[in-house]
């Protein structure tokens, strides 16, 4: 494991897939006018600075969740958050890679 995959950067593919498999959902944590200007079909958007207050939410969901946002820096933190709250989650870093490897 390198130091990019120890810190949620690395080449997740087979983990994306997986969580897919499994009816994971894709949380764009980017801003309501960044996602507007694109984002991953089907993706749920909830920005980053509102997360917090959308936790509940999230749970009723009772589906793993991939964080995606434009670089990964802010998906890596909503990943932080959600896992410490009981929340099945991975990084899967900015939101065109990631709909690459979908």
């Amino acid at each position: 494991m390198g130091l990019l995959d120890m810190l949620g950067f690395g080449n997740k593919t087979n983990e994306i897939n997986e969580f897919i498999t499994n009816g994971a959902i894709i949380l764009d944590v980017r801003t309501p006018e960044e996602f507007k200007e694109g984002h991953i079909k089907g993706a749920k958007n909830i920005a980053l600075h509102s997360l917090n207050g959308k936790l509940a939410e999230i749970k009723k969901w009772n589906k793993p969740v991939i964080a995606c946002c434009r670089s990964g820096m802010r998906s890596a933190q909503a990943t932080s958050i959600l896992k410490q709250n009981g929340i099945e989650c991975i990084n899967g870093g900015g939101w065109m890679s990631l709909e690459g490897k979908l």
